[in-house]
């Protein structure tokens, strides 16, 4: 049976016109650099009708963030994004959940172990920084993540500016210290082992949600799309600041192929982010969110 509080949030009575949905979201949770409750005021101040808050691999503060949505009339959809591994094509892939229920055990078994890897990986790499010479300390790169699940390569990178080392989050210092480029893999790099995509797809199912392919695009996901729907994906994120012309018309194409949802949103990091794509600068409309909504209500 599904979640009364997730059934509520995803009423047909919140489908108003006009719809404006940013549907890819972070906050301070995970690695944006504002507060929930700031975001949720740029959200209204966009005049977004819905927003997804969809922190990586947590669901810390989505209760918190709905409250804040009533407060400003604004509806907040409860979601995850969760890191995954395409083991077949040996790759990463993001896998999106929609309208969660935040307090499923199932995201918190998956997801726990990632942030606990990410937390300590993070410690790792503030390590091997200071070894190349970089005045930073663990103790300083957790004060930028105090209020979020764990330590990200962001704070990391926040530290080193206030420092005086990089005048941007991601430049070429970030590169320096943690490409993922096969070729030239950064110097300060820890990578993260991530649990298969049809784990992520399940816990999302198990927890109410619509599992959303995220940006495959960038992760070169589009072949894995076929097989993941077998495996319950119900959508696909057309709509990605990441995506050229080429991408979105792929990827409307395959979610039309196989029956998927269409969803899209600004992937809005704040300052951590690129200043391109506010939040509220890719979006949805009624039609889409209505087939969003149609999909919870019959995914069980």
């Amino acid at each position: 049976m599904l979640n009364p509080f997730i059934v509520s949030l995803a009423s047909k009575s919140m489908l108003s016109s006009p719809i404006k949905a940013d549907l890819h979201c972070h906050t301070n949770a995970s690695d944006n650099s504002f507060s929930i409750h700031d975001v949720v005021v740029q959200a209204k101040n966009a005049q977004l009708s819905h927003l997804a808050i969809t922190d990586h691999d947590t669901t810390i503060g989505l209760e918190e963030a709905v409250q804040y949505g009533k407060q400003y009339d604004l509806h907040i959809i409860p979601g995850i994004e969760i890191s995954a591994w395409d083991t077949l094509r040996n790759r990463r892939a993001h896998i999106l959940g929609l309208y969660i229920d935040p307090n499923h055990p199932a995201l918190e078994e998956l997801c726990g172990a990632t942030v606990k890897m990410r937390h300590e990986a993070s410690r790792q790499m503030v390590t091997l920084a200071e070894q190349m010479g970089y005045d930073i300390n663990w103790e300083l790169v957790c004060g930028y993540a105090k209020n979020g699940s764990a330590v990200y390569k962001q704070h990391i990178m926040h530290a080193l500016l206030d420092r005086g080392y990089c005048n941007e989050i991601n430049g070429e210092l970030y590169k320096k210290l943690f490409s993922r480029s096969a070729n030239e893999a950064g110097r300060a790099l820890i990578p993260l082992k991530y649990p298969d995509a049809a784990e992520a797809i399940r816990a999302i199912q198990l927890a109410g949600g619509a599992a959303v392919l995220a940006h495959p695009g960038q992760l070169n996901n589009f072949e894995a799309i076929e097989e993941w729907t077998d495996w319950g994906l119900r959508g696909v994120e057309a709509f990605h600041p990441s995506h050229s012309l080429e991408d979105t018309k792929r990827a409307l194409q395959l979610a039309d192929q196989y029956g998927l949802v269409v969803t899209g949103g600004s992937d809005y990091h704040g300052l951590y982010g690129d200043g391109k794509f506010p939040i509220g600068s890719v979006t949805v409309g009624k039609k889409e969110m209505s087939k969003l909504q149609d999909c919870i209500y019959h995914s069980l």
